[in-house]
This record gives C-alpha cells, sequence and structure tokens, in this order.
C-alpha cells in the first residue's frame, strides 16, 4: 500500500528527467498516485518526451501560467478528466537573463514583473486551477530555494522567492477553511537545467556538501522527492504554510 494510494495530482515543471519535478512525479506513481504533467510553449516536447520515461507515461496538459485562459481550459479539463483532484506540484521558475549573475541594478520593473508573475504569483494562479477541484480538501506543495540570505548572482529570483514564500503562507491562511494545504520545500541546489541557466550556480555546488551537517549530493534529489510526496500524501493533516528544508542541514549553519 502506498501513501499516495487514489491521489490524483498535477505536477508541473517536468522538463527533463534531471528536474526535481520528474523525481516527484516519479516517486508519486511509485506511492500509487495518478499524474497528469504540465509542459508549456518550446518546453512541450521535451515533457512529453520526458513523460515517456515514467513507469506508467502519464498524460501532458499544456499549461502557461501567466496566461488566464490557460488556467481556465486547465481546470476545465481537470475537471473533465478527473472531477476533483488530491493535490498539485508548483515547481514553476523564470526571470530574464537581466535577473540574475550580479546585475541586479540593471534589471528594469518590466524584467521584474516577469519574474515575479511566473516565480512567484503562479502558485496563487495554480491554486486557482486546482483548489476549487479539491471538493475533500488537497495539498499544494511548491519548491522553494531558502531566501532568508542573499545569494551569489540569484538576485531578483531571490526576490521572487520571498514573494514566493509569503504567498504561500497567505494561500494557507485563505484554502486552510477548505481544508487545503499549502506547503513549500526548500530544496538544497540540485544539477538541473534549471540551476544551470543561473551564472554562478557552482559557487552554491562548491560549498554546500562541505557545510551541511548531512552532507550534500548535488546530483541526487530523492530526498527532496519523499519530502514533496509525504506532503502530497496524508501524513502532514495539521501542516500548512510551513517551509519544510531538505537540504542537508545548510540553512542551520553558520559562516
Amino acid at each position: 500500500m502506498g501513501l499516495l494510494d487514489g491521489k490524483r495530482l498535477l505536477i508541473t515543471g517536468v522538463l527533463t528527467d534531471s528536474s526535481l519535478g520528474y523525481g516527484v512525479a516519479r516517486l508519486a506513481q511509485q506511492e500509487g498516485a495518478e499524474i497528469l504533467l504540465t509542459g508549456v510553449g518550446s518546453g512541450m516536447k521535451h515533457t512529453l518526451r520526458t513523460a515517456k520515461k515514467l513507469e506508467i507515461e502519464a498524460d501532458v496538459l499544456e499549461l502557461d501560467v501567466s496566461d488566464p485562459a490557460h488556467l481556465v481550459a486547465a481546470r476545465e479539463e481537470i475537471a473533465s478528466r478527473w472531477g476533483s483532484i488530491d493535490g498539485a506540484l508548483h515547481s514553476i521558475g523564470f526571470a530574464p537573463a537581466v535577473c540574475l549573475g550580479g546585475t541586479f541594478m540593471e534589471a528594469t520593473w518590466e524584467d521584474v514583473s516577469v519574474a515575479m508573475n511566473v516565480s512567484a504569483y503562479s502558485l496563487k494562479a495554480l491554486a486557482d486551477v486546482v483548489a476549487p477541484l479539491m471538493t475533500d480538501g488537497g495539498s499544494i506543495v511548491g519548491l522553494d530555494f531558502d531566501n532568508t540570505m542573499t545569494w551569489p548572482s540569484y538576485d531578483w529570483m531571490g526576490v521572487a522567492k520571498s514573494a514566493l514564500e509569503s504567498t504561500s503562507r497567505y494561500l494557507a491562511r485563505y484554502l486552510g477553511p477548505q481544508q487545503i494545504r499549502v506547503n513549500l520545500v526548500a530544496a538544497g541546489p540540485i544539477k538541473t537545467i534549471a540551476a544551470r541557466s543561473i551564472p554562478g550556480f557552482s559557487k552554491f555546488e562548491d560549498v554546500w556538501d562541505e557545510r551541511a551537517p548531512l552532507g550534500w549530493d548535488v546530483k541526487d534529489s530523492s530526498a527532496v522527492a519523499k519530502a514533496c510526496v509525504a506532503l502530497l500524501s496524508d501524513w502532514f493533516p495539521q501542516t500548512t504554510g510551513e517551509i519544510i528544508h531538505v537540504d542537508g542541514g545548510y540553512h542551520s549553519t553558520g559562516a
């Protein structure tokens, strides 16, 4: 018997098999869940190809979280397919190049607004899709990168993560009466396509394993997947508005 037997989940952010979302999708299936993936734009072909690598090939729904029409269409498709849904994984983030890499002062609001919309407001947009279909309560889990301090080159994406963290807490407040839990998993750095797009990512890699009390492997996302699956299950029925760190304990150490 699996942790997610009978659960129906929407999993975003699966681009390749190195994506954090892929690890969650694979483990969710192993724990008994029926899943639906999402893809967007030119990345759809990659998501479709990666979906075939799962033990049970998953269908892929096109979802651009910045397009209101896509949100409506996705909710209608899920309602038609399943009627209701039990959980969703938010694994979405994007920022224009000028928002990363040490050009913090050069980014304009036009640039920053894209990062905020796709990387933070999108959690609320995803809730707009799934919350009306969580007729018996449910769980929304987002992937985060701890933003209690500044990071080299992370710049406006760090600001967007702060907004994501605050958004999750407010969603927890407003969706709680419907028995919908909203939590984040703050993961340590993992070698994904998204991570490689961040200038200076190697600066995280070089020190994380040394500083983390439990150590850290940037090529192993299994611990992150386990935390997400646990939060998507019924094993955290009274946990919401929380940020669970899965980073080897790095966040707890000083200089």
